[in-house]
C-alpha cells in the first residue's frame, strides 16, 4: 500500500499547483504544435517545390528537344525540296532534249519525203518513220518514267528519315 501511496504523491506532484502553472504549461504545448507544424509545412513546401523545379526541368527539356526535332524536320523538308528542283531541272532538260530530238526527226523526214520519187518509196518511208517515232518515243517514255520514280524516292528520302525517326522517338516516350 505504501507504493500506492507513493505513486500517488508522485502525480499529485506533477499536477500544477495554480492556474498560471497551467497557462505556462498549456502555452508551451502550443508553442511545441506550431513549431512542429512548421516544421511540417516548411518541410513538404520544400518537397512540393522540388517537384515543381523537377516538373519545369522536364517541361524546358521536351520543349527544348520538340524544337530541336522541329528544326531537324525544316532541314529535312528543305533537302527534299533542292532535291525535287535539281531532278524536275534534269527531267525538263531530258524532255526538250528528246523534244528537241523529234523535231529534228521530223524535219528530216519531211526533207526525205521531198525526194521521193514513188508512192512506195513514201509509204515505205512513212513506215519507217512512224517505226522510228514509236520506238523511239517508248524509249524515252520509259526513260523520263524511270528517272521520275527515281526523283522521287530521292526526294522523299529526307522526310521518310524523319518519319522514322519520329516514329521511333515518340513510340519510346509513350
Amino acid at each position: 500500500m505504501m507504493a500506492v501511496r507513493k505513486q500517488s504523491a508522485a502525480a499529485v506532484e506533477k499536477i500544477p499547483a495554480s492556474v498560471e502553472q497551467q497557462q505556462t504549461a498549456t502555452v508551451e504545448v502550443v508553442q511545441a504544435s506550431v513549431e512542429q507544424g512548421t516544421k511540417v509545412m516548411t518541410e513538404q513546401f520544400g518537397i512540393s517545390q522540388a517537384k515543381v523545379k523537377e516538373g519545369m526541368e522536364k517541361a524546358i527539356k521536351t520543349t527544348e528537344d520538340l524544337v530541336a526535332f522541329n528544326q531537324g524536320t525544316m532541314e529535312a523538308f528543305v533537302k527534299s525540296s533542292q532535291i525535287l528542283a535539281t531532278g524536275l531541272q534534269d527531267l525538263s532538260k531530258q524532255f526538250a532534249a528528246t523534244a528537241q530530238a523529234s523535231v529534228e526527226e521530223a524535219v528530216s523526214t519531211f526533207k526525205a519525203f521531198s525526194g521521193v520519187k514513188s508512192l512506195k518509196d513514201a509509204l515505205d518511208l512513212q513506215s519507217a518513220a512512224t517505226k522510228s517515232s514509236m520506238e523511239k518515243a517508248i524509249a524515252q517514255s520509259s526513260k523520263l518514267s524511270d528517272a521520275s520514280v527515281k526523283l522521287a524516292e530521292q526526294a522523299f528520302a529526307p522526310l521518310t528519315q524523319r518519319f522514322t525517326l519520329a516514329a521511333e522517338k515518340f513510340t519510346k516516350t509513350v
